[in-house]
């Protein structure tokens, strides 16, 4: 523990690219195989379940720490961090520990079916022997608030450069539904059989936001253009008469989409489709939030499935007949991903559709109708182009539509976590009904330090009630949402939800009587959603 507590403290001091890989491949130098096989489940978004309520942890802490709990509470509103504050608050410790990270993990797994007083002696014992980083780290664990400020990318090329091995090959071999009580690190990441596994997907590659004029990429002949959906990220494999669906996040999701088995006897041993689960009805796209009544969920009732069909939009084909074809240029790949969808001729298996155009100025105009076709915009693929992994500037695309916005008075703010824990950060905007404000989205991005340090002092003297860390402020601040999507929602107050809200700028120039209504968002649902 104390080797990964020091790899924690280094990551965190420094925002440097190289550096943070060096830290890691120092680390893997001198870790043993099972601190070594967390770490990259760690990294690779595996944490261990949290296994005792927040509640009971943050009272223990003060007891331990002797402090009243209300002011722990108040330390933890102004550290922003549980795991930080726990840190903090105890005692110094009275013993120490060499044990492992493994050990720690394994640990804090235990304490899930203990009875609440022997989690509270168990983890007092913990506290004890543990140095602060160490404490902090394994607060993080227990919280299940863990994060080092490293992709899953960084991590491989880390390990990469530590076995010598190349990073693809890597990437794809910590794919797959694994855990490090399934695995040794021999096993993941030195084994020569990466199709051991026959539900393992592979890499996403991810497209990059369009930065400038599309005429900058060149002869609109060497592009190939699609709609963006707005669904799941999503890899269907069928490998040895088994169906195996994957989200983006490393989820295996087959069970939740039982629309796709069908697929299981229809498409050839070795076959791996990247795509879009999208939420799709009588010919045509629904609304993202449709698809979240069946996200989290373990069970799906009948309604369910009839209320929110899927099919998958297939754009890529990874593998073919167990070929991995990833080198194969776009142009031969979608060739071969057409043959195949026409070939399955089947509703729940669409292939994405092109867009033709001969002039960038011809591409803008379908773009700017993105929305009557339920879309987010254009993808931007060159003909020539292989599946990379990982987020990657110069083949792939995305061009999005103008995002909606509308003109709001905020009526609530929160402070926020880290680094501004004593600053008033996120937000709660209302839009006019009649003469009364109704609360409608929140959001927290889209400002500058400076201006979030202008908005933190009007809250501090604008107060009108305090909810912990909420308070609600006098309704002047009138600010421009830049939103995605809207749809109808029953669980707020508005009777609307908006997709990625975001403050685009803040109105100084706007007086509140001038916001938006709620009649201009239903014209919104009305047109858009």
């Amino acid at each position: 523990m104390k080797q990964f507590a020091e790899l924690f403290t280094k990551l965190d001091q420094t925002t440097k690219t190289l550096d943070k890989v060096r830290a890691l491949v120092e680390y893997f130098k001198v870790a043993d195989d099972q601190d070594k096989l967390w770490t990259i489940a760690l990294l690779s978004h595996r944490r261990p379940k949290r296994s005792v309520n927040s509640t009971l942890v943050k009272q223990w802490a003060a007891e331990f720490g002797q402090v009243p709990f209300w002011l722990f509470e108040e330390s933890y509103h102004v550290v922003g961090d549980l795991a930080e504050t726990i840190a903090l608050i105890l005692p110094d410790p009275s013993a120490t520990s060499n044990h492992s990270l493994a050990y720690w993990v394994d640990f804090i797994r235990s304490l899930s079916d203990l009875e609440d007083e022997v989690k509270k002696k168990k983890m007092k014992e913990a506290w004890s022997a543990l140095q602060s980083n160490e404490r902090f780290v394994f607060n993080k664990l227990l919280t299940g608030g863990f994060r080092m400020g490293v992709s899953q990318k960084l991590m491989t090329r880390a390990l990469a450069q530590y076995t010598g091995l190349d990073e693809n090959l890597l990437a794809h071999r910590l794919m797959g539904n694994w855990s490090p009580g399934s695995t040794t690190f021999h096993d993941l990441v030195l084994s020569k059989d990466v199709k051991a596994d026959d539900s393992k997907p592979y890499p996403f590659y991810l497209a990059y936001a369009l930065e400038d004029e599309p005429q900058a990429l060149g002869d609109p002949k060497d592009w190939i253009a699609e709609r963006k959906w707005d669904g799941i990220r999503g890899q269907i494999i069928v490998r040895n008469g088994e169906i195996y669906t994957w989200s983006r996040g490393e989820e295996l999701v087959t069970d939740k989409y039982p629309e796709y088995w069908i697929l299981k006897d229809k498409l050839a041993h070795g076959t791996v489709l990247d795509g879009e689960i999208l939420p799709f009805k009588d010919g045509r796209p629904l609304a993202f939030n449709i698809l979240q009544t069946r996200i989290g969920r373990k069970n799906l009732s009948k309604s369910i499935l009839q209320n929110s069909p899927v099919v998958f939009i297939a754009y890529d084909l990874l593998e073919y007949n167990g070929e991995d074809i990833r080198s194969w240029p776009m142009h031969e790949r979608r060739a071969q991903l057409g043959q195949i969808v026409r070939q399955v001729n089947t509703q729940v298996l669409h292939l994405s559709e092109q867009v033709e155009f001969d002039t960038w100025e011809t591409l803008g105009r379908e773009r700017e109708k993105s929305r009557e076709h339920h879309s987010e915009g254009i993808m931007l693929k060159h003909v020539d182009s292989t599946y990379r992994s990982g987020r990657k500037k110069g083949d792939w695309w995305k061009w999005k539509v103008d995002p909606l916005t509308v003109d709001a008075v905020m009526i609530y703010a929160m402070r926020g976590h880290g680094r501004r824990a004593n600053l008033y950060t996120d937000y709660t905007f209302a839009v006019w009904n009649e003469d009364q404000l109704v609360p409608f989205t929140k959001a927290y991005s889209g400002l500058t330090d400076e201006e979030i340090r202008e908005v933190d002092r009007f809250v501090k003297k604008n107060t009108l009630e305090r909810f912990g860390p909420v308070r609600s402020v006098t309704p002047e601040l009138v600010f421009e949402i830049a939103f995605e999507g809207i749809n109808r929602s029953s669980r707020h107050k508005s009777g609307v939800a908006l997709r990625f809200p975001r403050i685009k700028r803040w109105r100084k120039d706007k007086p509140k009587e001038e916001a938006n209504t709620i009649d201009d968002l239903l014209a919104m649902l009305k047109k858009y959603g």
